[in-house]
């Protein structure tokens, strides 16, 4: 493990610094590319790309090995980092970011999956202060880093970062990283990509539904998602086996996790946005919104680890975290009026809470199931959170929208803002925003359902060794 950690902590950062350098940078990004109403078209592009392979990612991991997966998904998400300072209008920045999804959605399934086969889920703690340094880097970082862009040079330099520790993190990774075979239990059964294609359209309805507001797209979400079960019930080997949802060890942690991500990434998007619009902050101190709660979590993260690495029990730290982050959704409803300390004080919060539930549903998860379920139960538990998070986004976006009356649609933040749309922005968001907590509400009473296994002591390679 050792000496695969340096370049697993560079792909992690990859993945880790796309969620934090982007958000302080979106409005001068959308304002120079085609105005303040396609800010939720760039985020979304990246997330639904991202989520709609994760599953891919996952079962090709199981069957074809971690190693050569992990390798293309740095590829891929690099490339589209390059596409995306490139971009010369919001077409084309739309989709580079889907490229550079579809590469990141990779990182976050291989860096997770391949812990999972080198770290028992009794001792995953003992690394989780290793591992959130990458995390550390990306939450202070990532921000400031976004920040000093846009205020110094051109939103286009956040993209510059990538290519180098791309490469790095290549190269490490090729020379150290040595896994088992991939299990032979399935082999012969034909990869289920008409599951993933049915699972992509299901998704990308939700979004546009979340968007629009079109009924239409109800239905093709509807659609994709019974083509799914379909599929799932019919395919030899399921990209998403419904098998795994009969265990409620399995299906609480990948429930909490949809809430999650719906929850916080509507919440971390568009904050930043209210503080430059709202508050006139620049946006170096917007980002820092992000690092408020990315710091809570990292704290969180790194405790909870030690201490189920020391006592093998895991329940109360999820239980804990969505009744905090449930209170911190909750004092969003007020933050009209509040200053930008205020409300990264309870971004603190909100991290504080995320960072007891994230990775422990993730170790529960994987738990649950065999060695050959590894990266399917991994990509599951991340789908569906993004799944959550690209829904979230693109519902929180229409609300805002909706709710501004179309005042923010033609604004450019570097041409300056008038009173009016900057007081229809304060007025429009903390509502959406507080409108998240009953959500997390929910995720507090799967939390108490969720069943109290042993965790195992040895890992995969340790098994198979």
């Amino acid at each position: 493990m050792r000496a695969v950690l340096p370049g697993l902590l560079l792909a992690m950062l990859l993945g880790a610094l796309d969620q934090t350098v982007m958000a302080p940078a979106l409005p001068a990004a959308a304002g120079d590319l085609g105005g303040l109403d396609q800010m939720s078209a760039v985020v979304t592009a990246y997330l639904v790309a991202a989520t709609v392979v994760m599953p891919v990612y996952g079962k090709l991991g199981d069957r074809f090995g971690r190693k050569p997966v992990m390798q293309a998904a740095i590829v891929i998400f690099v490339a589209g980092a390059v596409l995306c300072g490139l971009a010369g209008d919001m077409g084309q920045f739309v989709a580079f970011r889907a490229v550079q999804g579809v590469g990141g959605g990779g990182l976050m399934i291989g860096a997770q999956a391949i812990i999972g086969e080198l770290v028992s889920p009794r001792e995953r703690g003992r690394y989780l202060g290793l591992i959130g340094a990458a995390y550390v880097v990306a939450a202070v970082g990532g921000p400031l880093w976004g920040g000093l862009a846009v205020d110094r040079l051109d939103w286009r330099w956040i993209f510059a970062v990538y290519p180098p520790l791309g490469l790095v993190a290549l190269v490490l990774l090729t020379v150290t990283l040595r896994l088992p075979a991939p299990s032979a239990e399935r082999g012969r059964a034909p990869v289920d990509y008409l599951g993933a294609l049915t699972l992509a359209v299901a998704v990308v309805g939700i979004v546009l539904l979340g968007q629009t507001r079109e009924p239409a797209f109800l239905a093709v979400a509807a659609a994709g998602a019974l083509a799914w079960l379909v599929s799932a019930r019919r395919a030899a080997d399921p990209i998403l086996p419904l098998r795994l949802f009969r265990d409620r060890a399995f299906a609480v942690p990948v429930a909490i996790s949809l809430l999650i991500g719906f929850a916080l990434f509507g919440t971390i998007t568009y904050l930043p946005a209210y503080l430059q619009i709202a508050l006139g902050s620049s946006a170096t101190q917007a980002g820092l919104l992000v690092t408020a709660l990315m710091a809570g979590v990292l704290v969180t993260t790194v405790v909870s680890g030690r201490l189920i690495t020391r006592t093998g029990r895991y329940k109360p730290y999820p239980v804990a975290g969505t009744a905090l982050a449930t209170a911190g959704l909750g004092l969003l409803a007020f933050a009209d009026g509040a200053g930008a300390a205020a409300i990264a004080g309870v971004m603190l919060l909100i991290g504080l809470g995320v960072g007891l539930v994230m990775q422990v549903v993730v170790t529960a998860a994987q738990n649950a199931v065999g060695h050959a379920d590894l990266g399917t139960a991994t990509s599951t538990v991340t789908f569906l959170r993004q799944v959550g998070a690209s829904a979230g986004v693109a519902l929180t976006g229409a609300l805002i929208t909706w709710r501004t009356a179309g005042d923010v649609s033609a604004a450019d933040p570097a041409a300056g803002l008038p009173d009016g749309v900057r007081a229809a922005f304060a007025e429009a968001v903390p509502p959406v925003l507080g409108a998240m907590a009953p959500l997390m509400a929910v995720a507090f009473v799967l939390a108490l359902a969720l069943p109290a296994r042993p965790l195992r002591t040895t890992a995969y390679v340790e098994e198979h060794a």
